[in-house]
């Protein structure tokens, strides 16, 4: 079974194509192009370099965030069209998620932290299990600052991953040695760990429905929190 993984929560958005078998054609942004303008000519892309075409694809699977609202709703919605238009299921990844499967074979505890804008990054802890990650936390949005004090009370060693780590990093340097500090290799979820973590969903058929499918939202957008102040102002 061929699976389209869509990534696109952060400012690198990425897709790819991929199966049981390992993945077959990938394409990455991180600058210049916008969402819209990105995502469908890398999925043809994709296509064309796999020698392959839309209906060889045997599912949908999308990054549902938490991370950059644009991103996620041009993501989430690009997918479900997808997905409605080929008649195969959609699943659903966070993107949490996504960044710590790439660093599934660490023996410490893994925090990953995605930068979330406004001083803050989302957060989630997990642990190597087999064939996998397990979470050990909710999804969470928390300042660095909040983060390190945390970390620095857990006993056991950790290691610190996501663009939001190494955007914040000197308030986790002081940690020492219990805090080790991932690279930008592991610094964004990518569309090729969102087809490796769906096919065996697929297999299962561990879908999700498409008309409830929706982003992973932790906290309103800029527009409505200004929306709510000037309303909230008027009516003092």
């Amino acid at each position: 079974m061929l699976v389209l993984g869509i990534e696109t929560s952060t400012p690198q958005a990425s897709v790819a194509i991929g199966s049981e078998q390992g993945v077959i054609a990938s394409a990455m942004v991180s600058r210049g192009a916008s969402y819209n303008e990105f995502l469908l000519p890398a999925i043809r892309f994709c296509l064309d370099q796999a020698g392959i075409d839309y209906r060889n694809l045997g599912g949908v699977a999308v990054s549902l965030g938490p991370g950059l609202f644009t991103g996620m709703r041009v993501g989430v919605a690009t997918a479900k069209a997808l997905a409605q238009a080929l008649s195969v299921p959609i699943c659903g990844m966070p993107s949490l998620d996504l960044v710590a499967y790439e660093v599934r074979y660490s023996p410490r505890t893994i925090c990953v932290a995605l930068d979330a804008r406004r001083g803050e990054v989302f957060t989630a802890f997990y642990r190597s299990s087999p064939g996998g990650i397990q979470r050990m936390s909710p999804y969470g949005i928390e300042k660095p600052e909040q983060l390190a004090i945390g970390l620095g009370s857990r006993i056991e060693e950790v290691l610190l991953v996501g663009n939001g780590a190494l955007l914040y990093k000197e308030e986790f340097e002081d940690l020492g040695s219990v805090v080790e500090l991932g690279t930008m290799s592991h610094a964004f979820p990518n569309a090729q760990a969102l087809v490796e973590l769906t096919v065996p969903r697929m297999f299962r058929e561990d879908f999700d429905s498409l008309y409830d499918l929706k982003p992973l939202y932790l906290r309103h957008s800029a527009k409505r929190i200004q929306w709510e102040r000037i309303r909230g102002s008027r009516s003092a």
